[in-house]
């Protein structure tokens, strides 16, 4: 893996010695610059940096100057400014346009890798988000959402109605459904396309670390708390903001979402500075959220601020005709990712398929190419590749006694030749799928097993 690249800038020799040793120990390949005008060169030349550390006092240029000239270079750069205890309030300012961070001198070691390592990740997550913005035409486009029944296309008309307007929206549905996917195709086809889409699953954590996630804290706030950061909600700012599985967040932080809701003001962990911004909230949940107001665990007035638009995504299960389309897109997909060629679908597959209730939805039916197309060899993919619980659940038991009989001679056969020819038609129908075979035939495996032995047919 190719070591992160650091550009520090500082006219003390001394200074530039020690960070490169810091950093060059926490795994980092560091360059180094005495002045604001050898960063700058070496910044134009490239390869990219991941972050620039950089005093703010320096002859000549200046940090914050410095900041200025590289940011016309690099949107994305990670600027954190090295300032002493008298130069704080220029270091404040300077973040107020878009420094990241800043380090007081002397420098904590620990400090200094945790805020780079976080400056860092903020890049990635931001080259991210532009890769995603150049996807938007192709991939969340209404029309290149794959499906095309009367449910779902329901659902893309009233998308389409929502999303350009500043309204909330509550996405419900099965888990597995889609729902992030929608709120996608909302946000990028919304005025809001050109800010952050911030996306955050209130499952995932606890009350105290989702309060901290969602509002921002100040430095000092709590245990660890080494430096200030802005939640999601002001991340999201002037953008869209996308709380996944709602329907699990603590009464109190659903108090304090609705206070923003009504009033778009909130104050950060350990602050009592109010803020204010322009988020748009889009929130989803699988959970029956009416059933949640009667026992006490969602608030009433946050269920009908969040659904002035409620969408409902319909599970796979009620929406058959899509399975082909999702099955193709999928294998299309797959085959790009792990570099096979794109295989086709047996029509025996796709009645399993369509047969199959799919619990898991949608996600269950990618996995399930995903698997087929890692594993599967030829060009047609096969029944005998579906997961056994799949092929139990989806297998057709066609009567096929009717046509045996047509076949029989007028003096007729001894009825083991029957079983055996029906036994034999039966896996060549099912092409050879033994737990198919059983089931149209009304048996367990054990017995298709053994009469397969008797009949001499393994």
């Amino acid at each position: 893996m190719t070591a992160e690249r650091v550009l520090v800038v500082d006219d003390s020799t001394g200074t530039l010695r020690a960070l490169r040793q810091v950093l060059g120990a926490e795994g980092y390949e560091v360059v180094t610059a005495s002045n604001g005008h050898e960063a700058l060169r070496l910044f134009e030349a490239g390869p990219a940096f991941n972050a620039v550390l950089a005093d703010l006092k320096m002859p000549g240029m200046d940090g914050l100057q410095l900041y200025r000239h590289l940011s016309a270079v690099d949107p994305m750069v990670q600027y954190i400014i090295m300032t002493a205890h008298g130069t704080i309030g220029s270091s404040v300012e300077a973040m107020k346009e878009g420094v990241y961070d800043y380090l007081v001198k002397p420098l904590n070691t620990d400090e200094l890798t945790l805020i780079l390592a976080k400056a860092i990740r903020e890049r990635r997550h931001m080259a991210e988000l532009m890769g995603l913005r150049a996807e938007v035409a192709g991939r969340y486009d209404f029309h290149n959402i794959v499906g095309q029944s009367l449910a779902l296309r329901k659902v893309f008309d009233m998308v389409k109605a929502a999303a350009p307007t500043d309204a909330t929206v509550l996405i419900t549905g099965e888990t597995g459904t889609g729902k992030e996917l929608l709120a996608k195709a909302i946000h990028f086809n919304s005025q809001r396309v050109k800010h952050a889409l911030v996306s955050i699953n209130c499952a995932a954590l606890s009350e105290s670390l989702l309060e901290a996630e969602l509002f921002g804290h100040v430095k000092g706030a709590f245990t660890g708390a080494v430096t200030g950061r802005i939640g999601r909600l002001e991340a999201a700012d002037q953008g869209t903001l996308f709380l996944d599985e709602i329907g699990q967040m603590s009464l109190t932080l659903q108090a304090k979402l609705l206070r923003f809701l009504q009033e778009r003001t909130f104050e950060p962990v350990g602050s009592s500075v109010t803020r204010t911004v322009n988020t748009r909230i889009i929130a989803a949940t699988n959970r029956e959220m009416e059933g949640e107001i009667k026992a006490q665990r969602f608030l009433a007035d946050l269920y009908y601020r969040l659904q002035v638009i409620q969408l409902t995504v319909p599970p796979l299960r009620e929406r058959k005709e899509d399975v082909p389309l999702l099955a193709m897109s999928f294998i299309e997909a797959a085959a790009a990712e792990h570099g096979r060629p794109v295989r086709e679908l047996g029509s025996d597959v796709i009645e399993a398929l369509k047969a199959y209730p799919w619990p898991g939805n949608v996600r269950e039916l990618k996995n399930t190419i995903d698997r087929m197309m890692i594993l599967g060899q030829g060009q047609k993919i096969s029944v005998h590749e579906l997961p056994p619980h799949m092929v139990e659940k989806s297998a057709p038991g066609p009567d096929l006694s009717g046509d045996l009989l047509k076949e029989l001679p007028p003096g007729g056969v001894p009825m083991v030749e029957v079983q055996k020819e029906l036994l034999s038609k039966t896996l060549q129908l099912y092409d050879g799928n033994r737990t198919f075979a059983a089931r149209a035939l009304g048996i367990s495996r054990k017995s298709l097993w053994e009469r397969i032995e008797r009949f001499g047919l393994s």
